[in-house]
């Protein structure tokens, strides 16, 4: 049974599976003290009654049970042949659980349950456990209260050496760290709440330490031993371009990151890079002038990216910025056309091919490379870890790999969830680049901002308004945005006002279209669900409305908010909500309209949301914490970061005897424990 709810399989997952709190089981509540300020109630009194309720679903047993003070009602939904069995009227108890109440009655459901004796009480602990249990467990007897015995239980056949050091003496020493197993005993048992605090303390330090040291190794293994092609100079592609074509002079940010990259190039060793920068920072210019180092080096270079429009539109942009040098760049995505596809492909196998752009369909296995000595995969979280193996496997020395992002990730879970990768951030933007002015409006508001928008028209810009899609095969959520694109059209009749529309569900042929009319300036307004996110760039758009703002997050907010300020013109972003807003989206809201800066975004919505729902780290292991919060030890992790980082410099190997417990420890980890499973 606890394999199947609590995947508790052995002594160790027992260890590991701490109480959420503790309660001090000396205090026993009064009835008539306990208020809606009371989280959870523990009670002494007598066992009134004990009676069955309703029929079939709606079924329960209900209990009254009263103190000095007064009466507190007892009801079971589930485990109730259990509860009547193990419960007598006018019997004492003590009762433990979550506080409600009901027509002004407190109320407790599914209670914990033991006996009640003056002696029993003096002889409890004064922090109780309470463990997390499900309700199929309650209903077999076991509760987050009496869990507790079972752990109580394991401490009485296991000692010191059973849970050895896993950290070496000095670094418990220069933390004043609690012993690890003294750790485990107040984790769960605790004499005091600062014992409590301490052991808390030392168990997150082992999880923030291991996590950052097992990904440092594999970095430091791959920096030691991968191979990779050395670009050994700068030459005429690079040059020619930097001299004469550059659009704009670099920012420091963008220098910065192009030595990071020209030094892991010429290492010998394979670059493994991720590269996050805000929207608009310039990340594109940065892998084009990497991918023209590597052409002066005679290697071929392919750029991968999530979507066709995404692909389409770096296709655009970099082979404008190419216009006038002898750079053989081709597109290949799922509708290149058979007789175009087979002259793409023989050029990349001749080595013709300089650049190859595209999404998936360049690791297929019909693209061979003459020569692929780098490679950008955009919106990295965008694709598994099997696709970016396939590019790795495109030429026999592996290609240096530069994965990039627009989403900006807080430097916590980055350090967490891509520990593995080099890491640079580009965090300014380009010269001439205008902050977006944000703005929240309700429904009521819809007017003014249709006015608004014609405003801009009647100026010459063009606008963008987004609706939210949640599912792409939900009828509902079409009909939404169709009813929205005809409510547009009566703001806009054509012919003084023409609109595009674009979402998932068209022909590739058809979408293409529509997002070039409006690219174009054929049409004022794109009406369009979020396959617009990342990778339309149109200098003339200034506004950007989103329907139904609350349905967004913020990294997805900040990312269609990118769509506008692109040009010189001062451009605008209103996040269109309904009247009625939770706490969550109202804050939102409020942190969208306060701030441009991506970084400071994201650190929010780490804190909203927490690291297992930012997207492209659900798969991460590195996030497993079972104690420690990227939110609120974020210190914490800085010092094992700092402390991990010092001991691989001195002992890379991990062989000095100082560092045994941490060798061991590893090599516990490796396989399974050696005490035996729970039977």
């Amino acid at each position: 049974m606890l394999r199947k709810e609590l995947s508790v399989h052995t002594y160790n997952d027992l260890l590991n599976h701490f109480p959420f709190r503790h309660v001090d089981k000396t205090q026993v509540d009064t009835i008539a003290s306990l208020t809606m300020q009371n989280e959870y109630a523990y009670v002494a009194g007598i066992l009134l009654s004990l009676d069955m309720m309703g029929e079939g679903r709606s079924k329960r047993l209900v209990a009254k049970l009263k103190d000095n003070t007064g009466v507190i009602e007892l009801v079971w939904f589930q485990g109730i042949n259990y509860v009547q069995k193990a419960m007598y009227v006018g019997q004492q108890y003590l009762l433990f659980g979550k506080l409600g109440f009901f027509m002004g009655t407190p109320q407790i459901a599914h209670p914990e349950i033991e006996n009640f004796s003056p002696q029993k009480m003096a002889g409890k602990p004064s922090l109780e456990p309470i463990y997390p249990c499900t309700e199929k467990l309650k209903a077999r007897g076991i509760n987050g209260s009496n869990f507790g015995k079972f752990t109580a239980e394991l401490f009485t056949r296991i000692n010191p050496k059973d849970l050895p050091e896993s950290l070496p003496q000095n670094l418990i020493e220069q933390y004043k760290l609690m012993p690890r197993y003294e750790a485990y005993r107040q984790i769960h048992f605790p004499s005091s709440e600062k014992n409590y605090e301490l052991a808390l303390r030392r168990l997150k330090f082992d999880e923030l330490f291991f996590a950052q040291l097992r990904m440092n190794l594999v970095k430091l293994q791959r920096h030691r031993f991968s191979r990779g092609n050395i670009f050994d100079k700068v030459g005429t592609f690079f040059n020619d371009f930097y001299s004469n074509h550059l659009p704009f002079t670099l920012t420091n940010a963008q220098k910065r990151v192009l030595k990071e990259i020209r030094k892991d190039t010429g290492s010998g060793r394979q670059m493994n890079r991720l590269l996050q920068g805000d929207v608009g920072s310039g990340k594109t210019m940065v892998a084009l002038l990497c991918m023209l180092i590597a052409a002066d080096n005679n290697f071929q270079s392919v750029l991968m990216a999530p979507t066709e429009i995404l692909a389409q539109q770096h296709l655009l942009s970099i082979t404008e910025y190419l216009k006038d040098m002898p750079v053989n760049v081709q597109l290949l995505t799922g509708s290149v056309k058979a007789k175009a596809r087979k002259k793409i492909l023989a050029d990349a196998e001749d080595g013709t091919l300089n650049i190859l752009i595209g999404t998936h369909a360049v690791i297929e296995d019909k693209v061979k490379f003459k020569n692929l000595g780098f490679a950008v995969i955009d919106e990295q979280h965008k694709f598994g870890v099997a696709q970016r193996a396939q590019l790795r496997d495109k030429n026999i020395i592996p290609p240096h790999i530069l994965v990039m992002t627009a989403t900006p990730i807080p430097r916590t879970l980055a350090l967490t969830a891509y520990g593995d990768l080099d890491y640079s951030v580009m965090d300014e933007l380009p010269p001439g680049r205008k902050p977006i002015l944000t703005t929240h409006r309700n429904e009521s508001a819809r007017p003014q901002v249709m006015s608004f928008i014609k405003e801009e028209i009647d100026l010459g810009r063009q606008a963008y308004i987004v609706y939210p899609l949640i599912e792409e095969s939900s009828a509902m959520d079409y009909e939404n945005l169709m009813k929205g694109y005809e409510e547009v059209k009566s703001f806009f009749p054509e012919p003084k006002f023409w609109i595009s529309m674009v979402h998932g569900k068209q022909p590739s042929v058809q979408k293409e279209a529509n997002m070039q009319r409006f690219v174009k300036g054929d049409t004022n307004i794109m009406v369009s669900t979020t396959v617009i996110e990342v990778g339309v760039n149109v200098p003339n758009a200034s506004v950007m409305v989103i329907e139904s703002a609350e349905k967004f997050g913020l990294s997805q907010l900040h990312q269609l908010r990118g769509r506008v300020g692109r040009g010189a013109d001062k451009s605008y972003c209103v996040l269109l909500t309904g009247n009625k807003l939770s706490n969550d989206a109202r804050e939102r809201m409020k942190i969208m309209v306060a701030t441009n800066d991506g970084f400071a975004i994201a650190e929010k919505d780490l804190e909203i949301r927490g690291p297992g729902e930012i997207e492209g780290t659900k798969q991460s292991g590195a996030l497993n914490f079972m104690l420690a919060s990227l939110v609120n030890d974020k210190a914490m992790l800085e010092v094992a970061k700092i402390t991990v980082e010092n001991l691989l410099n001195t002992d890379p190997d991990i062989m000095l005897q100082e560092n045994e417990p941490v060798k061991n420890f590893l090599v516990s980890q490796k396989g399974k424990t050696k005490w035996s499973k729970i039977a």
